[in-house]
């Protein structure tokens, strides 16, 4: 049987990429994003459990969760006030929590699942102050995915992530002067600018049935500037 797999924020640069990857070997693939195939606003919970029911009613069932969206509202510790906080954290973290929660159970029944969280590997290095709810949503999704790893894997679930670098995506490349990307690439091992195929190559693999014996890891898809 063809296995389902769904990707939050597939209409993005590189949720378009893992997108792509996914079905290029056999996944039917599933697109939840504010433009995807089921249109959700992944901020609020009950768009999300809406868009499981809707998932689940037309394909009936997921086998690979991938949660690539991501909100980047910025703020330092000066200015952060409680809705920015808490619209990165419901898109980063909790929409991941609620599409697991509603997903999960049928996993477990069939005995296989795979759950791909895209991280950051701001995690480990910050860059700016102003990213602080987003490195913070990152690294809570982290311990999210080792609790999980935990708790599902009895069921024959794994639960990994995924930390890019910077990515030469357009939103990116608009976003931040060309001198950023020349100065993290000269800080990487491999000296080469990194792109969405990058990240959805290894999605693929921890989709696959090759990845069976990783669980609770988190791979660091940016060229070596993070070593850990």
């Amino acid at each position: 049987m063809t296995r389902v797999a769904v990707i939050t924020g597939g209409a993005g640069a590189i949720g378009s990429a893992i997108v792509s990857a996914l079905g290029a070997v056999g996944h039917e693939t599933v697109v939840l994003d504010r433009e995807g195939g089921i249109p959700v606003d992944l901020a609020r919970q009950c768009e999300v459990n809406a868009a499981a029911a809707t998932l689940l009613a037309r394909h009936g069932r997921c086998d690979v969760l991938v949660h690539a969206a991501a909100c980047f509202d910025q703020a330092t510790l000066a200015d952060v006030d409680l809705d920015t906080w808490r619209r990165v954290q419901a898109v980063n973290v909790e929409a991941a929590l609620w599409l697991c929660q509603a997903l999960v159970p049928g996993m477990a029944a069939r005995g296989f699942g795979r759950i791909v969280f895209i991280t950051s590997d701001t995690v480990w290095d910050p860059p700016a102050p102003e990213l602080l709810p987003y490195v913070a949503s990152k690294a809570a999704l982290e311990g999210v995915a080792r609790s999980l790893a935990r708790s599902l894997g009895a069921g024959g679930i794994t639960v990994n992530c995924v930390e890019p670098g910077l990515t030469r995506t357009p939103a990116a490349e608009a976003g931040i002067p060309a001198e950023a990307f020349e100065a993290v690439r000269a800080r990487q091992a491999l000296p080469r600018s990194l792109v969405p195929e990058d990240v959805a190559g290894i999605v693929a693999f921890l989709a696959s049935d090759a990845s069976g014996a990783l669980t609770g890891q988190t791979l660091c898809a940016d060229g070596g500037l993070v070593l850990r």
